[in-house]
Parts: structure tokens; C-alpha cells; sequence
């Protein structure tokens, strides 16, 4: 397992964390995710023989929010 931590751009209430934490748990081989409206981050634990961080960082932009880190 490989831990990651990302930062999000765009969170700015509950419903957008949810959001995210939505969509990354819907990714095969991620099996655990932590999301914070502040300061504005995902911490996520994923096997890297199922997903890699462009994956990670793809689902959270398609969800409508901008990833660095």
C-alpha cells in the first residue's frame, strides 16, 4: 500500500468533500481516503498495482475541483 496526500483546490462546503471522498472510494484499489475542507486535502491510501496518482488526481478533477501536490 502507498499513502498519498493531494491538495484540492475549490472545496468550499461539506457537500464538496463528500464529493470527493465519493469518487475516490469508487476507485478500484483505493482503501482509504481522508478528506478536509481545510486546509483543502485528500489523504489516501491505495495499491499501486490497481491505481497510480494520475487516476487519483483524474477522479478528483472530473468531480469538478483542482488537484496539486
Amino acid at each position: 500500500m502507498e499513502k498519498v496526500t493531494l491538495e484540492i483546490e475549490g472545496m468550499t462546503c461539506n457537500g464538496c468533500v463528500k464529493s470527493v471522498n465519493k469518487v475516490l472510494e469508487s476507485l478500484s484499489g483505493v482503501s482509504s481516503v481522508h478528506v478536509t475542507l481545510q486546509p483543502g486535502e485528500a489523504q489516501i491510501e491505495f495499491d499501486p498495482n490497481l491505481t497510480d496518482i494520475n487516476t487519483l488526481k483524474q477522479a478528483i478533477e472530473g468531480a469538478g475541483f483542482d488537484v496539486s501536490g
